[in-house]
C-alpha cells in the first residue's frame, strides 16, 4: 500500500510539474503573479502538453510492464518523475525485481516500451504540428529555445506543413512539443548503453559484445559533446548508470525472425528519432 501511495503521489506531482511547463510554453500566464488567481487557468492552459505527454511516458512504461508481467518478470507500476526543468518531467521508470529467462524474453521487455511510445508520440507529433503556426523568418532573440529536429521530426514538418523548417519560423502547438519530447525520451532510451532499453535489445543480439558497444557510444556521445554540450553530461551519466548488463538464465535459446525484425525496428526508430542537437538557446 505504501509502495503504491508513492507511486500515485510521484505521478500527480508529474501532472503539476508538466501542467506548469506547458503554462510557461504558451507564454500567457505568469503563475506566480496575482497569484492564485491566475494559478487555474494557467494550469488548464498547460492541459494541451501535460496530457499528451503523460499518455505517451505511460504507454511507455505500461508496455514494459505488461511485457515484463507476460515473460513472469517481477516488475514495479512506472515510478514517473517530476522535475522542475523545460518540460517537468525526467520521464518514467519501472524496476525489474527478478531475472529475465532468456533472449526473446529481454527483447520483448526492452523493444515494447520504445515502440509504443514511439506510436504514441508520432500521433501526438502529427496532430500538433497540424495545429502550428507558421511564420516568415524572423530573427532569434535572446534567449530564446529552439527543439533541434530529428530526421522524423523534420520530414513531418516538411510533409505535413509543407515548409522547410530551417526557412521559416514555427510556433509550434503544445501537442507537437510533447510529441517532441515523446520522441526525444524514446531516442535516449534506444541508446545501446548498459540497461536502458537499447542496451536490452543489443545484448540480447550481441551477448559480451554489448558491453564493447556501450563504452564506444559513450565515447562517441563524448565527441558529440563539441557540438552539443549536453551530450557530455549524458555520457558522464551512462559511466555511473553502468555499461554492464545481467545475464538472462538462458542465453543460448533462439531468438527468432520475429525479435530479430524488432530488433532492427528498434535500430531505426532510434537512428530517425535522435536529434543530434536536441536544444538550442540563443545567446548573440
Amino acid at each position: 500500500m505504501d509502495r503504491l501511495r508513492l507511486h500515485l503521489a510521484l505521478f500527480l506531482l508529474t501532472v503539476l510539474s508538466t501542467l506548469f511547463a506547458g503554462a510557461y510554453y504558451i507564454q500567457e500566464y505568469d503563475l506566480l503573479s496575482d497569484f492564485p488567481a491566475r494559478l487555474l487557468p494557467g494550469l488548464v492552459k498547460g492541459i494541451p502538453f501535460s496530457l499528451p505527454l503523460l499518455v505517451i511516458l505511460g504507454g511507455h512504461e505500461f508496455a514494459h510492464y505488461f511485457n515484463s508481467r507476460r515473460h513472469h518478470v517481477d516488475a514495479t507500476l512506472p515510478y514517473f518523475i517530476p522535475f522542475p526543468n523545460l518540460f517537468g518531467t525526467l520521464g518514467a521508470v519501472i524496476k525489474m525485481k527478478s531475472r529475465i529467462r532468456d533472449r526473446r524474453a529481454l527483447i520483448d521487455i526492452g523493444a515494447s516500451g520504445p515502440l509504443v511510445g514511439f506510436v504514441l508520440a508520432v500521433a501526438a507529433c502529427a496532430i500538433g504540428i497540424s495545429m502550428s503556426q507558421v511564420y516568415p523568418k524572423m530573427p532569434p532573440v535572446v534567449g530564446e529555445t529552439t527543439l533541434g529536429g530529428s530526421i522524423l521530426y523534420v520530414s513531418m514538418i516538411k510533409v505535413i506543413l509543407g515548409v522547410d523548417p530551417s526557412a521559416v519560423s514555427i510556433k509550434l502547438h503544445p501537442i507537437a512539443v510533447a510529441g517532441w519530447v515523446g520522441l526525444f525520451v524514446t531516442s535516449i532510451n534506444l541508446m545501446p548503453v548498459g540497461q536502458l532499453d537499447g542496451g536490452h535489445i543489443s545484448f540480447a543480439f550481441l551477448g559480451r559484445w554489448h558491453r564493447v558497444l556501450s563504452v564506444c557510444f559513450i565515447i562517441i556521445l563524448s565527441a558529440m559533446g563539441l557540438v552539443f554540450t549536453g551530450w557530455l553530461v549524458w555520457a558522464v551519466l551512462l559511466i555511473f548508470i553502468g555499461t554492464k548488463h545481467p545475464p538472462v538464465m538462458d542465453p543460448y535459446s533462439p531468438i527468432g525472425t520475429k525479435r530479430i525484425l524488432i530488433g532492427i525496428a528498434s535500430l531505426v526508430v532510434f537512428i530517425i528519432t535522435f536529434p543530434p542537437v536536441p536544444v538550442t538557446i540563443y545567446f548573440p
